[in-house]
């Protein structure tokens, strides 16, 4: 039987790996992953996400051990890089099966996966992308004038329209292979990154270790998810947006699983369960805006006409926002626990940038890269999703003149203070209502800034920014 080739990426898993189980079906298989961490961090990736990344390959390298499969690794400083060294592996290692991968949808890693399917085509050797992050590929989903969809709940009616027993069923495990001969390759200790990774401790890494985070989820708290899910102070979410992010965890396996849980269903029953499901649609449909509308992959707005605002350059406001000493103690706690976990709470994250593009008016890409150098979940798609979401310049976008008031969102979410006393230990002596927005003959006291924008001023400032866009549109 002919060798294959496995090229793994953002998919580091060998339960249920479409491409994987695909490649073991024709013949032995040998394994790449292709470490590009000057890429990685041209593209905002911080320390968290990329540490990660090298503490997942090595337990996908452990996987793949066991069942007799070689991993090589190769350092590469560019996408463009991809093609000289795959072919170069596929000519040493004699791989007349071709080469299988999963495809990824941003437009760099779009171009670079063609650019590699062209480069194996000409050489005359085999090669096979297949779809696997997600239950539709792009262009499959297409409203009736067979646009892309722009707004996400008729993306969510057709997505459960047309899902099927195929698209949500997992894929062959591979068995143990005969030994190749071939031995595994030593995976480098990383170069210096920019900052300094997060304790692994908190996000171990590896497929057993999300089936661990999914078991768990499922069994404490999933179905409370839909009326905890916004409490930052309470442990109500999956926490697998990071294993989800790198593929260690598929949406087949959390969709089965839900399933199983839920009488079979995806769209009724269980509220916290459903409520969960359309967290993973919404993951998708990022990932559909991301290939169909690949000017948002050039740091431009989805709406165009929002190219227009004009951005306070104020580089001061900037630094408060990012160190949390904006005055506002849930956006401070959140972005503290942003630096000091690489994770933020998901409601955290709307207020947090919705109120560094609209109450300062700062522009939403600064605040982009800065979620993406820290996240260890940062995943491009729904990272930029989620920011023009908040700045009112995305898909199904807030409207402009929605613009969460951070002590009401704190008084409603965390309303003992609980997650601000956590972050923020100088407002854990301060009576609970209090600690939502500390009066002004306490501040010195506990050694809190005064809020550095007054909201109702800033309010009226981004709906006059918007105003007068608007009237340009």
């Amino acid at each position: 039987m002919q060798r294959q080739l496995v090229w793994f990426r953002s998919d580091l898993r060998t339960h249920d790996n479409t491409a994987l189980a695909a490649a073991a079906r024709r013949g032995p298989v040998v394994a790449v992953f292709m470490r590009s961490v000057d890429q990685w961090q041209a593209h905002d990736h911080g320390a968290n996400k990329i540490d990660f990344w090298h503490r997942s390959v090595r337990a996908l390298g452990d996987d793949l051990s066991g069942l007799n499969i070689p991993l090589l690794h190769r350092e590469i400083d560019t996408f463009d890089e991809a093609p000289k060294a795959l072919l170069k592996i596929a000519e040493e290692y004699d791989i007349e099966g071709g080469l299988h991968f999963n495809r990824e949808y941003p437009l760099n890693e779009w171009r670079r996966d063609e650019a590699v399917i062209q480069a194996f085509r000409q050489a005359d050797r085999r090669v096979q992308p297949y779809t696997d992050a997600v239950a539709f590929a792009p262009g499959e989903l297409l409203t009736g004038q067979g646009d892309y969809y722009s707004v996400f709940t008729p993306f969510a009616k057709a997505w459960h329209r047309e899902v099927d027993a195929e698209r949500l069923a997992l894929r062959d495990n591979p068995g143990a292979q005969q030994r190749l001969g071939i031995d595994n390759d030593r995976i480098p200790a990383l170069p210096r990154l920019k900052g300094k990774p997060i304790d692994a401790k908190h996000w171990p890494a590896g497929q057993d270790a999300a089936a661990d985070r999914l078991e768990r989820f499922l069994r404490y708290r999933a179905h409370h998810y839909k009326e905890q899910r916004n409490f930052p102070a309470v442990r109500g979410t999956s926490e697998l947006s990071p294993y989800l992010s790198l593929g260690m965890i598929s949406y087949r396996q959390c969709l089965q699983a839900v399933m199983s849980e839920n009488g079979g269903s995806l769209a009724d029953g269980d509220a916290g369960l459903t409520s969960w499901v359309n967290e993973l649609i919404w993951r998708e449909f990022y990932q559909h805006i991301a290939f169909g509308y690949p000017d948002v992959c050039r740091h431009r707005p989805f709406q165009r006409y929002t190219e227009g605002l004009t951005w306070r350059d104020d580089d001061d406001a900037f630094a408060a926002w990012c160190e949390g000493r904006t005055g506002y103690p849930l956006v401070d706690a959140a972005m503290r626990q942003l630096v000091q976990c690489g994770w933020m709470h998901n409601r955290l994250r709307m207020v947090t940038a919705m109120f560094l593009s609209k109450h300062l008016l700062i522009d939403w890409r600064r605040g982009e890269a800065f979620f993406m150098n820290h996240l260890i979940d940062g995943d491009f798609a729904s990272n930029n999703g989620g920011w023009q979401w908040a700045a009112s310049t995305g898909t199904d976008a807030a409207p402009y003149f929605r613009i969460f008031n951070p002590t009401t969102q704190s008084q409603r979410f965390d309303p003992q203070g609980e997650f601000i006393a956590e972050f923020l230990p100088t407002l854990a002596s301060l009576p609970e209502k209090a600690r939502h927005a500390p009066p002004k003959d306490l501040l010195e006291e506990v050694d809190y800034p005064a809020p550095i924008v007054d909201h109702k001023a800033a309010r009226t400032r981004a709906l006059d920014a918007f105003k007068a866009l608007s009237k340009e549109r």
